[in-house]
């Protein structure tokens, strides 16, 4: 038995174009998410790529062979200095802890761009367990992650700062030699 509604060829394209708007809207939901994902595990790893020692593998969980990093701090290009790039910078702290929000991502086929707003503090080496001399930023990040056989790849990222708080890196150039036209940093009484 049929159901004579199902027999109209009409319903059966209308069907076919319900169910291609789906997938294709499920595509780019499932995409977004990946990114999303990615830029979670970028953010995850740079507190804790190095809790083990040295580990110059994790970048390519991330970024595309010929990816380009910007920061205040310096500029890499291609992933194979990205690790060691990374454990440089973050061993100038006793640890690290950076939080991502407010993720901005649109998908065009195999390219997504990223804009991302970023807080993260720094606990200086003598700080001890309770640290009161941290050196807290605050800015975003952009960048394009691009498709790749083994997923979603950051191609592109550049971090600008916004604000500052607290002695930055030591040793390292002052807070304020690290951006040019944001405001300068705070330097609470006593530090």
């Amino acid at each position: 038995m049929t159901t004579p509604y199902l027999d109209r060829a009409d319903t059966v394209t209308e069907l076919r174009s319900e169910l291609d708007a789906l997938r294709a809207e499920f595509g780019a939901l499932a995409d977004r998410a990946a990114v999303a994902e990615l830029v979670d595990r970028y953010i995850t790893l740079l507190d804790t790529q190095d809790d083990h020692g040295f580990d110059p593998t994790w970048p390519a969980t991330v970024f595309t062979p010929d990816c380009r990093l910007e920061f205040p701090v310096g500029t890499v290009e291609g992933r194979d200095r990205a690790a060691a790039f990374h454990h440089d910078r973050k061993s100038r702290f006793a640890r690290t802890h950076h939080l991502a929000a407010n993720y901005g991502i649109r998908v065009s086929g195999d390219t997504a761009r990223i804009r991302v707003h970023l807080v993260a503090s720094h606990v200086h080496h003598e700080d001890g367990p309770d640290p009161d001399g941290r050196f807290d930023i605050g800015g975003y990040s952009e960048g394009e992650a691009v498709r790749t056989p083994d997923g979603w790849r950051l191609h592109r990222w550049r971090f600008r700062l916004v604000w500052s708080d607290g002695a930055g890196p030591r040793p390292g150039p002052d807070p304020r030699e690290l951006r040019s036209s944001q405001p300068r940093p705070r330097h609470p009484k006593g530090r």
